[in-house]
């Protein structure tokens, strides 16, 4: 799958999701919101409705899915029960799974590095974090789980929680485009 695409669930934790799309945009990263569902509108865990860029059918039709590469990142924020909605849903799971396995990049905050990319085999040894009381799926598959801000694994980068999306979406952006954009973008924001 080629690009950097961050999906949207209903009951998504707004403040992840929208922090790390302006980063990223900030950082002059072409990344594409997209709702799971045949509606733009979706409802996040604070009752805020966004619409994303495309449905999951205009995503499914126009994206390219030949091998992904390590530039090209899938994104899930996390809030609940957005992470459980995106984790149901199927097909978006076999993409991960085989996006993750071609060397795709993955990223996860809040609670859907434990729900969402506990899916991903071979963890074992890969450091990340998550919201407190979802680290259970991921230290069952040899994570070792820390408590920091955000966590970047070779192409595996996790967030804690809400407090931390601007710090998840700057570690996307140093991931995708280096420190010194991430540097750039981050003094840019008064940080």
């Amino acid at each position: 799958m080629k690009g950097v695409y961050i999906f949207f669930a209903n009951g998504f934790e707004e403040t992840e999701a929208l922090a790390a799309a302006d980063v990223l945009k900030r950082g002059g990263v072409p990344v594409k919101t997209v709702s799971i569902y045949d509606d733009k509108f979706v409802t996040g865990a604070h009752n805020i409705t966004v619409i994303a860029d495309m449905t999951y059918g205009e995503f499914k039709a126009t994206t390219d899915f030949s091998e992904s590469g390590k530039k090209d990142v899938m994104i899930f924020p996390g809030g609940m029960p957005g992470a459980t909605n995106l984790a149901g849903k199927k097909d978006l799971m076999e993409l991960l799974q085989r996006h993750y396995a071609e060397g795709g990049a993955v990223a996860a905050i809040c609670a859907s590095p434990g729900v969402v990319l506990s899916m991903l085999p071979d963890l074992n040894g890969k450091t990340m974090t998550c919201y407190d009381g979802f680290e259970d799926a991921l230290t069952a598959k040899g994570v070792n789980y820390t408590k920091n801000g955000t966590e970047t694994d070779g192409n595996i980068i996790t967030g804690r929680g809400p407090g931390f999306a601007i710090e998840f979406g700057l570690a996307v952006l140093a991931y995708l485009k280096g420190e010194e954009k991430a540097a750039e973008v981050r003094k840019g924001m008064l940080i």
